[in-house]
């Protein structure tokens, strides 16, 4: 049984790559300390469900409201087995932060828009504690890109003053946080494209796996020079930060629609070595192009266990590059954890975007508050 004087806070990570359910258990004193974490597989039907709703179709309002509901369901039931399994006292839980699903993200719409789904209210009733949610509108509403939202809290657990560091995120989506640590120190990042979104999609279609183990697949060809040249000509990597991206923009059909574009024929295998060139190289560009004097590139999120993705970022940025981990932090559940510290800032009215990063007006508090009610049983 854990005891302790400290309060609990609870972090929920479902990312565009739909890999999984990430939940963590920290004490956020005088630093972020992972009292447990987990990672839970996403069910199938629901899993497609969230696809389906990634771009327009039929009886969406229907299909998103009970989506939410099932959504809110499931992160519940996660968050109840891995609090159980520690027999942690709920009343020493102050808060539970829920990133989401998301399922559109269109902050360069002539009206704005970032949609989230897990329904607050209904985890914070199976639960019975407060959950904070819908981090993103906040800053969406100050005139911000919504994301990314984690640089705050990179800053807090790997900033160091005679250090300047990038950390990078490979999620569905990448993205880099800068932390130039000279006199006056800044924060700044932005999401450099596509993380593990592609190389899944692509092997999910081509061999029916969820993802390529160890990038043992796009590891067996080269690379093509003329799909990679094409796929970097995309505008999104010509656009200047801040600037945010998602599965609207970087999906299989953008694929597809490169390679019809060259009129040759590719081998699926070296389509995945491409897809894999393309998230290395597009995060080492925006690395040489706005953190010229980096000394350490972390990495964290799932792409971290793609050993051919991290041999080439390692061979084409040429510095020093570690994980998470060496700084006693699990590269799985960094985000997980970013959230449950961003519903800590919440609780307490403290602003946790960073407007250089998000291009908001000013700094805001994220996040909306489903107070904790009593847990059904």
């Amino acid at each position: 049984m854990q005891n302790s004087d400290n309060e609990y806070y609870i972090g929920v990570m479902s990312g565009t790559s739909l890999d999984a359910i990430d939940v963590t258990i920290t004490t956020l004193d005088s630093n972020t300390k992972i009292i447990s974490s987990k990672s839970f597989d996403i069910p199938l039907p629901i899993r497609q469900s969230i696809e389906s709703l990634c771009s327009p179709g039929d009886n969406e309002i229907h299909r998103m409201s009970e989506l939410d509901n099932q959504l809110a369901q499931l992160f519940a039931s996660n968050i109840n087995s891995l609090i159980d399994s520690q027999e942690i006292d709920r009343r020493l839980i102050r808060a539970i932060g829920s990133h989401g699903q998301t399922i559109r993200h269109m902050p360069s719409n002539k009206h704005p828009y970032t949609l989230q789904i897990g329904n607050g209210a209904l985890i914070s009733k199976l639960t019975g504690i407060t959950t904070v949610t819908d981090f993103r509108r906040a800053d969406i509403a100050a005139g911000g890109q919504g994301a990314p939202l984690v640089p705050a809290f990179h800053n807090s657990i790997f900033s160091e003053s005679t250090k300047n560091r990038v950390i990078v995120n490979i999620g569905g989506m990448a993205n880099i946080t800068i932390l130039n640590n000279q006199c006056p120190a800044t924060i700044s990042g932005f999401d450099t494209g596509p993380g593990n979104v592609l190389l899944n999609e692509w092997i999910l279609l081509q061999q029916n796996l969820s993802y390529d183990k160890d990038g043992a697949w796009s590891a067996s060809q080269d690379y093509d020079e003329s799909l990679l040249k094409l796929m970097l000509q995309d505008s999104y990597f010509k656009l200047p930060p801040p600037k945010s991206t998602g599965r609207e923009h970087f999906n299989l059909n953008w694929v597809k629609q490169c390679i019809a574009t060259l009129n040759k024929t590719i081998s699926a295998s070296i389509v995945q070595s491409t897809l894999c060139e393309l998230t290395a190289r597009s995060i080492c560009d925006a690395i040489k192009k706005y953190a010229y004097t980096t000394d350490d590139v972390v990495l964290c999120g799932g792409g971290t266990h793609n050993k051919d993705l991290v041999s080439r970022i390692k061979t084409i940025c040429k510095l020093n590059v570690v994980s998470s981990a060496d700084f006693g932090i699990d590269p799985d559940f960094v985000e997980s954890a970013a959230f449950a510290w961003l519903a800590k800032q919440t609780l307490e009215g403290v602003p946790a975007n960073v407007p250089e990063v998000t291009g908001a007006n000013q700094p805001v508090i994220l996040g909306a508050i489903y107070p904790r009610s009593l847990r059904e049983t």
